[in-house]
């Protein structure tokens, strides 16, 4: 026993610094598979390490035809996991240089109401929209891919926008610090094999949009009515008007003023209503 243990490495004592060093090392781990998960990309990876697993069996068992061939293959693998995985790299680097991180505050959408107004409308309509809310990250690639509007956001606007049978119609509508900034615009389609065939080309673009930055969509189906959000890659359907507006708000860290408590009734007169301040 002794013979052996002086083959093996040293164990270093664990100590503050290697706590921190461990609980990064798991961080990054953590979100490398949550990137992956439910994704063409994670079958792809087990792939790629099936490939170097079975290179080191062929050096360790002496393999060498084996070895020859896979040697021949192991050394591009770095740049095949940068051109496999490059939407999901961008992803990943997006969300790590999130103003969030670095404390600063993101803007919520000023005209939330005109926005819900026109979603409630749309959907008695039963007429196709996509709405989308940039946050942190510029969505300036997507606008320059429509048609560019610098409008004031309003009701009016948006329904105009998405009346059926007008060039604006198909696309997405995304908003920019409260004003409509592009109309027509096209957005990168999900490739989450997880999701429902059901899905159409417009739910599928709401959602491949916030897996890419850390935008609200908002989608009204145009066979249902149906109003869904989409944020962080997560599609929630057959959402009502204030489900869409807590969405927004929470999405957005937008705090709604408590009301007041009702007074106890005195003297026989009844108790005022709460009151929004």
């Amino acid at each position: 026993m002794p013979h052996m243990l002086r083959f093996m490495p040293a164990v270093p004592d664990l100590g503050l610094t290697g706590i921190v060093d461990i609980l990064v090392v798991s961080f990054l781990v953590y979100e490398a598979l949550m990137v992956v998960r439910g994704t063409r990309a994670g079958h792809i990876l087990i792939g790629i390490f099936m490939m170097v697993l079975l290179y080191a069996v062929a050096l360790w068992a002496g393999l060498e035809a084996l070895r020859s061939v896979l040697s021949f293959i192991v050394p591009y693998i770095g740049l095949a996991i940068i051109v496999l995985f490059q939407s999901e790299i961008r992803r990943t680097l997006a969300r790590i240089g999130r103003k969030r991180w670095l404390g600063a505050g993101f803007h919520a959408p000023e005209s939330a109401n005109e926005i819900l107004l026109a979603v409630e409308e749309l959907a008695q309509r039963s007429t196709g929209a996509l709405i989308v809310l940039e946050r942190d990250i510029g969505l300036r690639t997507f606008i320059e891919s429509g048609v560019p509007l610098e409008a004031l956001l309003s009701r009016d606007l948006l329904l105009s926008i998405f009346q059926p049978g007008l060039p604006l119609h198909d696309g997405a509508v995304i908003v920019q610090k409260g004003r409509v900034a592009a109309a027509a615009c096209f957005l990168p389609l999900t490739t989450n094999p997880a999701l429902s065939r059901t899905l159409g080309t417009r739910h599928r673009a709401a959602i491949g949009i916030t897996e890419e930055t850390d935008c609200l969509s908002i989608v009204v189906s145009e066979e249902t009515g149906r109003i869904s959000v989409a944020s962080f890659g997560e599609l929630n359907q057959g959402l009502s008007v204030a489900e869409v507006e807590k969405r927004i708000n929470l999405h957005f860290d937008v705090r709604q003023p408590a009301q007041e408590t009702s007074p106890e009734p005195v003297d026989g007169q009844p108790a005022e209503k709460a009151a929004r301040p």
